[in-house]
């Protein structure tokens, strides 16, 4: 056959990543391809050399062997492009249409010689298919290559085309071309034929050599089997045309194993690339993948040292090729003179346009440098300008460390000229603390891979000119070995910083440590000290009677002495311990153990210091001129092995607070026991919050008796709590671990609700003793309860005016006496009745008896304790006495337990008592049994007369009669007393003895209960 071979592949096209399907086969199917490859050429190129057994089978392979492998080409580039998706993927169908059209040719030229058994004709249609290669693989190899992004880059390209091309069109010419447009005399036709094979060959080697400098760095190895496959078909083109062969080819030579294998090169070429890059196990060539953003490599290397090289070359031969197209020229002129030749006109026109295009070529590329020399000065200039007007300083280190540039900001900064510190060590600048970690960090970061980690940042300490230290941030980045530091002072940052971690940390009026640094401090006194030394101590110190500062003499002279108690506990304690203030008027001291004293000593130090700091802090202060007195409490807690801060902590907050229940102004030692109690009262208030709604609650009552007639006047109601396990709680116990004043608010609405329920049951029963409930004065005025709700009861229940009595148990001056008097008027127009109770225990007691609406006076017990053994007790009860009796009030005398004091109280003229002199709490059956009786046997004593007393009102209301009606008890009652309004009735008693029988039943005695633990 005669024809050019197959077109060479071109790069392959590598998928930016894995998901745009890109197949990687393993390892070992690029190197079992290769081997095919091999052994299929080398079976043909043997094929070819013993002539394949006969002329026929040598034809046929010769055309139609051709033919398939061009077809192989078509159909791999174009199976590789549909399966493809990148931006190369139309070179691919281009280069399949090529090979196509070779394999058409290879085809139709095989029809001639091997079906119709006949020459070939010149021309032929397979000269039509093999003239239609090479445009799509010229326009392929554009599609492939770097293409330009610039006009004159497009223009450069095209002279560089014409400049390779000419030059060997020039030299083809002078060689064998012009011999063979004149060979025969041939016709126009047939010399164009003969001239178009080489012609495009020279095209395509001319696209090649200008694109081969300027190829995509994607699918190397796909373009450097396809331009092993070019050089192939070209040489053989070559060999084809000379006139040394052309005469004597036949189709199935060894020149046909050349286009043989140069169209298997092409089929395998655009898998060739996948088979390496799946070796390699990236997603992109090394170059590519070593030149990306941000991977910056030190000196040496071996990808920089690589890629450097690759550069140079590539530049150095594309700087070259115009020259070396000028040589080529030359060289055909000069052949043509040397053979005494003259020169060829087609010579001599294309030498002149290949100097045309090299003069219009360096023309564009010297403007072009020109462009590039003045971008270059601009962006220096611009560059320059930024560093040497930036606020930061910028330094550049030498592998060694040596500083050997610095910007003109290293004297605003440092106050230091840059001269002064080029050419000087970088360490020598750098504060010894900081300069190992500086170290370090330099040597960790230059071990780094530059792409994980392409800056860091590192602060430290920089000497300044004016000899002080600076705080310096620096961002380091790589420098050819060494290292670029962009720096900063940052001392205002650091010392902003600073203060802020100070005001997070201490206590911004006293600057004491506040709680948080205070428990960090503790947590680390415990953790830093072997587990048997017990010798940390934490002292809690609250003021007594600073409240009593902030209410009478302002809030500012409050602050101005908790100023002072801080300065005077900072100045008692070491140097090494920390006082502390946790908030208000509590502060704290840690005391750090001394490992050289035993246990016992070591206490007896601490409470010594505990003891002197309370009484500097008890001294008075000086405040406007003023001495202002405040005391100290303070519970001392030592630390245990095994302990932590929280524990400590709350230990000593345990014992601060036993020293204030204790009587304050004092110092307590924390005992395991404060834990058990509080321990027990959270256990206690926990199982109080369900006693309601599990009814563990019952209802008590204790008779109030008359002195004059022992008879039951009425009957005090009060709760108690049979807990779940059977122990029986009075209420000053429960009380005072109820949890919040909602848990005592339910409990005083159920003794209310209770009180009026049973004392309603027992009236229509014939029992018409009222009930005495003890009430705080705050409940009657709390918005929160519903309104009227005394009210709301007596209605609900049907008791009878009178029926009820209510004890106002506290009367302090925080509640608001107007609405409070208010209040009871109202209750008193329905016939309730107001008994002020604990009168004598407290300091607004004599205020509320002169405001309030009161019908009785209860004693409080600390005034009928002592009123037997004490004189100076028996005149204040007598005076008390004197004064309610003046008033017109009834009194009631509370823990009235002996019988002298029954008759010592009677003798002062008090009117009515309860305690267990007559009776305990008793139960609603042995209250049932006692109104019933309805009498108690007074004790015998001397018959004193009462004071005389204007007109007073019962305690109880006749039964035939309304509130405060006055009348005689009717026979019959049932035991119900009624006083009647009387000036002075002598106090007669009754002996049992002498009587011949009781005046009532014998004196009940107290009912027993379940005792309790004391708390």
């Amino acid at each position: 056959m005669s024809g050019p071979g197959v077109m060479p592949a071109a790069p392959a096209a590598r998928p930016a990543a894995p998901e745009q399907g890109a197949a990687r086969g393993p390892a070992g199917s690029g190197v079992l391809g290769q081997l095919l490859l091999a052994l299929v050429c080398g079976g043909y190129a043997v094929g070819a050399v013993l002539g394949w057994g006969s002329p026929r089978l040598s034809m046929a392979m010769g055309d139609f062997g051709l033919s398939l492998a061009a077809a192989a080409a078509a159909v791999s580039c174009l199976l590789y492009a549909r399966t493809r998706d990148s931006r190369f993927r139309p070179a691919w169908v281009l280069f399949g249409i090529s090979s196509a059209m070779a394999s058409l040719g290879n085809a139709a030229w095989g029809w001639y010689e091997v079906v119709l058994d006949a020459e070939v004709p010149s021309p032929s249609i397979a000269d039509i298919f093999f003239l239609c290669f090479a445009p799509p693989a010229v326009i392929g190899l554009l599609v492939l290559a770097k293409r330009p992004v610039t006009r004159a880059g497009w223009v450069c390209l095209a002279l560089d085309s014409w400049l390779i091309g000419g030059s060997l069109l020039t030299l083809a010419w002078s060689l064998a071309l012009a011999h063979t447009a004149d060979i025969e005399g041939g016709s126009v036709s047939y010399a164009a034929l003969n001239l178009a094979y080489p012609l495009l060959d020279i095209a395509l080697v001319s696209m090649i050599l200008a694109l081969h400098f300027r190829r995509s760095s994607a699918g190397r190895s796909a373009l450097n089997t396809a331009i092993g496959a070019l050089a192939l078909t070209v040489l053989c083109d070559a060999l084809f045309t000379s006139p040394l062969l052309h005469n004597s080819y036949r189709s199935g030579q060894i020149l046909d194993a050349g286009w043989f294998a140069g169209s298997l090169l092409l089929a395998y070429a655009p898998w060739v690339g996948r088979h390496r890059e799946s070796e390699r196990g990236a997603a992109e060539e090394p170059s590519a993948r070593d030149a990306r953003p941000g991977a910056v490599h030190p000196a040496g290397h071996p990808a920089t040292a690589a890629h450097d090289r690759t550069s140079q070359i590539s530049g150095s031969l594309a700087a070259l090729t115009p020259y070396l197209a000028a040589a080529v020229c030359t060289l055909g002129i000069l052949y043509n003179v040397v053979n005494g030749r003259s020169v060829d006109r087609v010579v001599l026109v294309t030498a002149c346009t290949v100097v045309l295009a090299l003069v219009v070529r360096q023309g564009i590329m010297l403007i072009d440098n020109i462009t590039l020399t003045r971008e270059l000065a601009r962006q220096e200039n611009h560059f320059r300008s930024l560093v040497q007007g930036s606020s930061d300083v910028i330094m550049i280190a030498d592998p060694s460390g040596t500083l050997r540039y610095v910007s003109p900001a290293a004297s605003g900064v440092y106050g230091r000229d840059a001269s002064e510190l080029e050419n000087t060590e970088l360490s020598a600048h750098i504060h010894p603390g900081d300069l190992g970690r500086v170290v370090h960090e330099v040597r960790r970061f230059l071990a780094a891979d530059p792409a994980d980690e392409p800056t860091t940042r590192i602060e430290c300490r920089f000497r300044s000119g004016r000899d002080t230290w600076l705080n310096v941030e620096s961002t380091v980045n790589r420098h050819q070995g060494g290292l670029i530091f962009n720096s900063r002072d940052v001392t205002e940052r650091v010392r902003l910083q600073a203060q802020l971690q100070h005001s997070a940390e201490h206590d911004p009026l006293t600057d004491l440590p506040n709680r948080a640094l205070f428990t960090r401090r503790v947590s680390q006194a415990l953790t830093g000290r072997r587990s048997g030394d017990r010798g940390a101590a934490v002292l809690f110190i609250d003021l007594d009677g600073f409240k009593a500062v902030n209410d009478t003499i302002g809030h500012q002279a409050g602050d101005e002495l908790l100023v002072q108690a801080a300065r005077r506990l900072a100045e008692a304690v070491r140097a090494g311990d920390t006082a502390a203030r946790l908030g208000g008027d509590e502060f704290a001291a840690l005391i750090l153990g001394d490992t050289g004293e035993d246990r016992p000593a070591r206490e007896g130090h601490i409470q010594e210091l505990a003891d002197r700091l309370r009484k500097r802090l008890s001294e008075p202060y000086v405040i406007d001129g003023n001495d202002v007195r405040v005391a100290a409490s303070i519970g001392v807690a030592f630390a245990e092995p095994g302990q932590n801060a929280g524990e400590l902590l709350r230990n000593a907050d345990l014992a601060m607070y036993r020293a204030k229940a204790a009587g304050k102004n004092r110092v307590v030692l924390y005992a395991p026991q404060m834990q058990a109690d509080v321990v027990r009262k959270a256990e206690l208030a926990s199982r109080l919050r369900s006693a309601l709604s599990a009814g563990e609650f019952a209802l008590l009552h204790q008779p109030v008796v008359d002195l004059a007639t022992g008879k039951v006047a009425a009957v005090a109601a009060q709760a108690r709590w049979r807990s779940g396990q059977g122990i029986l709680f009075t209420p000053a116990e429960f009380l005072r671990v109820a949890d919040n004043g909602d848990r005592a608010a339910e409990l005083g609405r159920w003794t209310l609700e209770q009180a009026v329920a049973q004392a309603a049951e027992r009236h229509r029963s014939g029992h018409a003793a009222p009930v005495v409930v003890r009430l705080g004065a705050r409940r009657l005025l709390d918005r929160g309860a519903p309104p009227y709700a005394v009210e709301a009861l007596l209605t609900r229940y049907g008791l009878p005016s009178g029926g009820l009595v209510l004890e106002l148990a506290d009367s302090d001056g925080g509640i608001p006496q107007d609405a409070l008097e208010q209040r009871l008027t109202v209750l008193r127009r329905l016939g309730v009745r107001i008994a002020l109770d604990g009168f004598g225990g407290g300091h607004a007691a004599a205020d509320a008896l002169r405001r309030l609406p009161v019908d009785i006076l209860k004693l409080d017990r600390g005034l009928v304790e002592g009123v037997v053994e004490s004189a100076r007790q028996h005149k204040i009860t007598a005076g008390v006495l004197r004064i309610a009796a003046d008033l017109g009030l009834q009194t009631v005398a509370e823990g009235v337990d002996r019988p002298e004091q029954v008759v010592a109280l009677r003798a002062m003229g008090c009117t009515h008592a309860q305690g267990m002199a007559f009776a305990g709490h008793l139960d609603e059956y042995r209250l049932r049994r006692t109104l019933t009786h309805g009498t108690y046997a007074l004790p015998a004593g001397p018959v004193v007369p009462a004071p005389q007393a204007p007109p007073r009102t019962a305690l109880v209301p006749a039964a035939s009669g309304g509130a405060g009606a006055v009348g005689s008890e009717p026979a019959g009652s049932g035991g119900s007393a009624s006083l009647v309004t009387r000036r002075a009735a002598p106090a007669v008693v009754a002996q049992a003895a002498g009587a011949g029988m009781p005046r009532g039943p014998r004196p009940l005695g107290p009912h027993h209960e379940t005792p309790v633990p004391p708390t």
